[in-house]
């Protein structure tokens, strides 16, 4: 079961480079992130045609979640527990019939925090916080699942080009570090660092100051397995070279490959 993540930046824009990375890679799930679409608006009947079903958490402009999936979901939800009154569509969740076993997903969408300190730093924490607890609740099933998405958190310096360049920014604060690693430490494992050490690996760069030509990048995007997932694991990968293309997304797909 392969199943990718991509944080796409606006469906609507990215509609080709996404078709052809799908036709490409052909992942049997993909999670994307930042569709910026309201679900009515998603261009649904696209993927329903290249053989997926689709499940969207969307928000008109900004941020939306959506689940496409060659194989049979079940149990999906929309939106991270914890405060009901959080509009931001940031969290999906469903759970993938694979042919051997079924895999429990989750898509998210974390908050950046910029500018920090201030109020959107304090809601990335609280929603790390939520984050952490939802965790928390679905260990205790014991069953495969994953957390799949922009964490918006480079977890160490060996994760930028330029460390230095992100030493105040919310995507690298010690307390944004300290929380990311709170929730690896219930016992998950960061399915790309069980595959590929030290730097040079990265998942986004800036559309700014010639960032792609220089591999100015930071690592963001993340696999995290429960221990019966990372069971499982076969392969993670990151498809770089999407990002020198047409009209591409400041980030590119990572994936993950499951003996599921």
């Amino acid at each position: 079961m392969k199943i990718a993540s991509f944080n796409i930046n606006g469906i609507k824009a990215r509609i080709g480079a996404l078709t052809d990375w799908l036709r490409e890679a052909q992942p049997d799930v993909a999670l994307l992130q930042e569709i910026k679409s309201i679900d009515e608006n998603f261009p649904r009947e696209h993927f329903e045609d290249m053989g997926y079903t689709v499940e969207t958490h969307g928000q008109k402009s900004f941020n939306g979640v959506a689940i496409l999936s060659k194989l049979p979901l079940e149990d999906v939800t929309r939106g991270l527990p914890g405060d009901d009154e959080d509009q931001q569509a940031r969290w999906i969740e469903a759970t993938v019939m694979g042919d051997k076993r079924p895999v429990h997903l989750c898509g998210l969408y974390l908050p950046n925090g910029n500018p920090a300190p201030g109020p959107k730093y304090d809601y990335k924490l609280k929603w790390m916080e939520r984050l952490k607890s939802r965790a928390e609740t679905l260990l205790e099933t014991e069953e495969p699942f994953l957390m799949a998405g922009d964490y918006n958190i480079i977890p160490q310096d060996e994760d930028a080009k330029r460390p230095e360049a992100w030493a105040k920014d919310a995507l690298a604060l010690p307390d944004s570090r300290a929380a990311f690693r709170r929730i690896v430490n219930l016992g998950f494992t960061e399915a790309f660092r069980t595959r590929h050490h030290g730097p040079g690996h990265y998942t986004f760069w800036d559309y700014q100051a010639g960032a792609w030509n220089r591999d100015d990048g930071i690592r963001i995007d993340h696999f995290l397995l429960s221990p019966q997932c990372a069971d499982l694991l076969l392969d993670c990968q990151i498809d770089k070279d999407i990002r020198g293309r047409e009209k591409p997304s400041d980030h590119v797909p990572i994936w993950v490959e499951l003996d599921a």
